[in-house]
């Protein structure tokens, strides 16, 4: 058995961490990394202690046949990375420097969060169709590295 890289090995614990998910339409995980140790992790889903889409009779987003990519503000969950980012804050820990491992590429609002919150590396499996988040990651200076 091959042994994984730091990047194989913290993208399968985002994978396992999307498995929390309770998005009806995708499961996405994020891990944030700094020095090799984890300092947070997060999953898709409901604000903590509201009911979640399944429980509400479906999606939303669903219902209104809202494209994926566009409108984020008409759903119920927070991503991956927003959880990320708020376990951190919530825990005291700072992430400027880190690196964020997502099963998917961040949209646009999760885009300008990592940014703003000084993370210089994210590592992504899997695209998402959302342009301006593509965009404003090329203008700033976050490395975006697609892991195969």
């Amino acid at each position: 058995m091959k042994r994984p890289s730091w990047d194989e090995y913290f993208m399968e614990m985002a994978e396992l961490t999307s498995t929390r998910s309770t998005c009806l339409r995708r499961q996405v995980g994020a891990i944030i990394v700094k020095d090799k140790h984890i300092i947070a992790t997060g999953y898709n889903g409901a604000p903590k202690g509201l009911p979640h889409c399944e429980e509400l009779g479906g999606c939303l987003r669903e219902k209104l046949q809202i494209p994926s990519g566009e409108r984020h503000e008409l759903c119920r969950a927070l991503h991956a990375e927003q959880n990320a980012i708020i376990q951190a804050a919530t825990l005291g820990q700072s992430i400027e420097g880190a690196t964020m491992y997502i099963t998917h590429q961040p949209c646009v609002i999760c885009s300008k969060m990592i940014i703003n919150a000084g993370i210089k590396r994210v590592v992504v499996k899997n695209g998402y169709p959302d342009k301006l988040a593509q965009e404003m990651i090329e203008e700033s200076n976050l490395n975006v590295e697609i892991l195969s």
